[in-house]
Formats: C-alpha cells, sequence, structure tokens
C-alpha cells in the first residue's frame, strides 16, 4: 500500500515537471528561434527573393530583345534570370522535405547540395550580366549614331575611318532606341547586382551553418526518441 501510495504521489510530481520543462524551457526557444529568419523559415525569405528577381531580370531580358533583333544574348541576360528562378524553385522544394538532423536522408543532402551549387552558378550568372551591361552601357554612352533604312547605325569615334560600326536593326529612331536600352541596361544591372548578393547571403548562410541552423521543412521527431526520453524521465 505504502509503494502504491508514493507511485501516486510521484505521477503528478513528474506530470509538473514535463510541464514546467515543456513551458518554460528556454532551450526549446531558441532552438526554434534559431531555425527562423526573420519569422520565416529558411530558405523562404531568399527563394522569394530569388523568385521576383530572376523573374524581373528575365522580363527585362526579353524586353530588351524585342526593342532590336541585332542585340546579341549577352546584352539580353534573360539567361541569368532564368537560372536565378531555377534556384527558387530549388529553395521551395527545401521547404517541402522533412526536417531530420545531421541530414540522415539522401533526399535532403540532395536538395541542400543543387540548392548551394546553384546559387553559387546563379551568383557567377549574374554578375557576368552586370559586367556585359556595364560594358555596353559605357560604350552606348560615346555612340554617335545616324539612322538608314530602320537601322540605326552607331559609331564610337567618327573620325576613325576603320572604328567598329554597331548596328541595331528594326530602330526607327535611333534617339529613342538608345534612351530605352540605356534605361533598360542600367535596370539589368541593379537587378543583376541585388540577385548576386542575394545568391551569396545564401551560398554564405549554407557554409557557415552547415545547413543545420536554419529550419528547414517539416521538423521530424522519431517516436523511438520520444518514448526513449519518457522511459529515462
Amino acid at each position: 500500500e505504502k509503494s502504491t501510495d508514493s507511485s501516486k504521489t510521484q505521477e503528478p510530481a513528474m506530470k509538473r515537471k514535463k510541464q514546467k520543462k515543456s513551458k518554460g524551457d528556454p532551450k526549446t526557444g531558441q532552438e526554434e528561434e534559431s531555425h527562423t529568419c526573420c519569422g520565416c523559415r529558411f530558405p523562404l525569405l531568399f527563394a522569394l527573393l530569388q523568385l521576383a528577381l530572376g523573374i524581373s531580370v528575365t522580363v527585362l531580358g526579353f524586353l530588351m530583345a524585342g526593342i532590336s533583333s541585332s542585340l546579341l544574348v549577352r546584352d539580353t541576360p534573360y539567361w541569368a534570370g532564368i537560372i536565378v528562378c531555377v534556384v527558387s524553385l530549388v529553395g521551395f522544394v527545401m521547404l517541402c522535405i522533412s526536417y531530420q538532423p545531421d541530414e540522415k536522408t539522401c533526399v535532403q543532402f540532395t536538395v541542400k547540395l543543387m540548392y548551394f551549387l546553384l546559387s553559387a552558378l546563379a551568383l557567377i550568372a549574374c554578375v557576368l550580366a552586370v559586367a556585359f551591361a556595364a560594358h555596353h552601357y559605357l560604350q552606348m554612352t560615346k555612340f554617335t549614331c545616324d539612322t538608314i533604312l530602320e537601322t540605326c547605325y552607331c559609331k564610337l569615334d567618327t573620325a576613325d575611318p576603320l572604328g567598329r560600326t554597331f548596328v541595331y536593326q528594326d530602330a526607327a529612331d535611333c534617339g529613342s532606341l538608345t534612351s530605352a536600352l540605356n534605361l533598360y541596361l542600367l535596370l539589368q544591372m541593379v537587378l543583376n547586382l541585388i540577385a548576386a548578393l542575394v545568391c551569396l547571403l545564401a551560398c554564405f548562410v549554407m557554409w557557415k551553418h552547415r545547413y543545420q541552423v536554419f529550419y528547414v521543412g517539416a521538423r521530424f521527431y522519431p517516436l523511438n526518441a520520444t518514448e526513449g526520453q519518457q522511459q529515462k524521465v
């Protein structure tokens, strides 16, 4: 009878301890906060930013290609925007994978590795797009253009007969074409630079925290671990 009474008194005490640990344990709160960034799960913020920037760069690149059919692919960096959009889609896939500590699943490790590598590739593509746009913009500030049969002919140095001539087809007015291209090139430089910084920050966070600090996907608590903790208590 004494043993039964003692067991009954121990059970509510154990329940109180569990409730105190679940409610007032600061470590659990810190762990949950460490898996979030600005209230959002990683990589939700990066994926949203990459998607918005990728769509903007892609649409702007196709608009630039529609101005003149003679523009080169490097001058219309829609390819950089497409790569950034693909990176953002991989980031959204990461949110659908059940989180497990120490990357115990091959799928989780593979998706994280793909996200890291594609972010590095997108970083390189955006930097190249910024370099090409800046080079073209500097050239256009020194152009002297003439319109002949809906084609715009531009030269860097009119005094040099052997100087390179830049041809922009499907352009009825050189003035409107150069002003529109200057505006588009400036926007491309700004958007690609921001996208490059976002991809760089994503790579830095993934590398520094070794994929374990920010919350990714749905947290998975195995039943065996919880049962073992209850038995120990």
